[in-house]
């Protein structure tokens, strides 16, 4: 399996071959940036392909042959959209995963409450969810997700164990980040893409193709658009003859600390 430890073992075996191919019969200069160009390439895919394990192995889906799946929010709570999602989750008796932003809990204490009295389950993304998360040192990403942390255990008096990074990247230093706070790092098998589809249809259509033993969807409690068509959804995903599990339970993991 290809990951950052065994790349850069690669790679500089490569280099030093090169070196002495070099040294013994010549090579072009170009060999070089080449080189670097193609390991560049395979470091960019590791940090924004989550399912990749490249840095740290992240649960993204159950290796299950039964009809079940998961759905999950990020990025919320927002007062609006958050609570009518609820709603609708309530009405059909659906377990999800809300993996939450500390910053934007303060003023949405109720929202955490009632997504804990009602079954779900709140996990980590971050407190600040900072648009140059990716760039943060360990030390700095780890005391952001204490900090969500700590709102969160505020709020409902739990510790969320399960950790979702900020936009889906990985890299060394939120490795050691994940490590040092004992996260459960947990990705998706199915991006909704809700962010962007504007069209119900074509959402709706996209969605449903995921729909596979074990797949574990991200939404996001901040779109309306997801609201929208979380209804039509939940009753074709029942209409296949599946479950929806709440992730934690499909996964097998331990949701808090």
């Amino acid at each position: 399996m290809l990951n950052f430890r065994n790349t850069n073992v690669l790679f500089i075996t490569l280099l030093c071959l090169l070196i002495g191919i070099h040294i013994y019969t010549g090579l072009p200069v170009y060999v070089y940036p080449v080189l670097i160009f193609v390991y560049s390439l395979i470091i960019f895919y590791g940090c924004v392909s989550i399912s990749s394990g490249f840095f740290i192995r992240i649960a993204c889906a159950a290796n299950t042959g039964k009809k079940e799946i998961a759905i999950s929010f990020d990025d919320g709570p927002a007062a609006d959209h958050t609570t009518q999602i609820l709603e609708v989750l309530k009405e059909n008796n659906t377990p999800a995963a809300f993996f939450c932003i500390g910053s934007r809990i303060s003023g949405n204490e109720n929202i955490l409450k009632q997504m804990d009295a009602e079954g779900h389950i709140i996990g980590n993304h971050s407190y600040s969810h900072h648009f140059w998360f990716d760039m943060f040192s360990s030390k700095r990403m780890l005391n952001d997700l204490k900090m969500g942390d700590a709102i969160i255990h505020d709020v409902i008096n739990r510790r969320p164990h399960l950790f979702r990074p900020p936009y889906g990247v990985t890299n060394p230093n939120l490795k050691k980040a994940i490590v040092a706070g004992n996260y459960i790092p947990v990705g998706w098998s199915v991006r909704s893409m809700d962010t962007v589809i504007k069209d119900e249809k074509k959402l709706l259509k996209k969605i449903i193709k995921g729909i596979k033993p074990g797949a574990v969807f991200l939404f996001h409690d901040t779109c309306k658009i997801t609201m929208a068509v979380l209804p039509a959804f939940i009753k074709e995903v029942k209409a296949k003859g599946f479950n929806i599990i709440r992730l934690d339970k499909m996964l097998n993991l331990k949701p808090y600390a």
